[in-house]
């Protein structure tokens, strides 16, 4: 199902129905894995930070049924299709905000209040390579949006004590982003790396950390996306279409 601006794309096996623009900034596998990473409990409060059309909010209100899922935005755009998204999965829990995270205070959104945080940072830092000419594009990607430590000044702000915040991001930038949480109090407390091949380096990370929490980290096993290219791994596959056998539907 499409329409001239934007598309309707289902995941995981057709669980979810998410719609998205047909042009400008398009989530990938990475959004899909960070749902999963994340661990929300049935009594959480769970909030998503720079949510684009609010895919890792749906997936974690769909499948873990928190009692309530904030997705913040700030693009106008996106934030109209998070919402759509809420709407049409039937996912009463989810609300979405259209704000910008940076600001220091948010309408109906109080600080220590949320027990989970999620974000998919930019992975690029800022005038670090070609910009692209797509503004949705450059604002999702770092180009004029907010930074690694804006995205993590506000999970600790947003989190309560002891609460966890979980992030996906460019494992290239994992001591940057280690060290950037611990600064913060964000203790890393799970790791675990994200390879497209069996032989290729990790391409992404996955961390959970805890607010205030004491250091110590457990190292999960690697994430094989593909066994050989264009073929997902069987736990890949698991987590993307809920087993259901099927080869890219996403952009890796």
């Amino acid at each position: 199902m499409t329409t001239r601006d934007h598309t309707v794309d289902a995941i995981l096996g057709g669980a979810l129905s998410l719609v998205q623009p047909r042009d400008g900034y398009r989530f990938a596998i990475d959004s899909v894995l960070l749902g999963r990473f994340a661990r929300a409990r049935p009594r959480d409060r769970v909030l998503e930070l720079g949510a684009g059309c609010g895919v890792i909010a749906a997936l974690i209100a769909a499948l873990q049924g928190p009692r309530e899922i904030v997705a913040i935005e700030l693009q106008p755009a996106l934030a109209r299709a998070a919402a759509r998204n809420a709407e049409l999965n039937r996912l009463a829990a989810m609300r979405v905000i259209e704000a910008d995270l940076r600001a220091p205070r948010i309408a109906g959104v109080a600080p220590a209040s949320f027990d989970l945080i999620v974000a998919n940072p930019p992975y690029r830092a800022a005038g670090s390579g070609r910009e692209s000419p797509d503004l949705s594009r450059r604002i999702a990607r770092g180009g004029a949006g907010a930074t690694l430590a804006e995205f993590l000044a506000a999970a600790r702000r947003y989190a309560v004590h002891g609460g966890r915040v979980a992030i996906v991001f460019d494992a290239t930038r994992t001591a940057e982003l280690i060290a950037a949480m611990a600064a913060r109090t964000l203790e890393p407390k799970r790791l675990r790396f994200v390879h497209p091949l069996p032989d290729a380096p990790a391409a992404s990370v996955l961390v959970e950390a805890r607010k205030g929490g004491r250091a110590e980290i457990a190292i999960e096993p690697p994430l094989i996306v593909h066994t050989r290219p264009g073929v997902y791994s069987d736990e890949a596959r698991a987590l993307l279409h809920n087993g259901v056998a099927r080869d890219g539907d996403f952009n890796d």
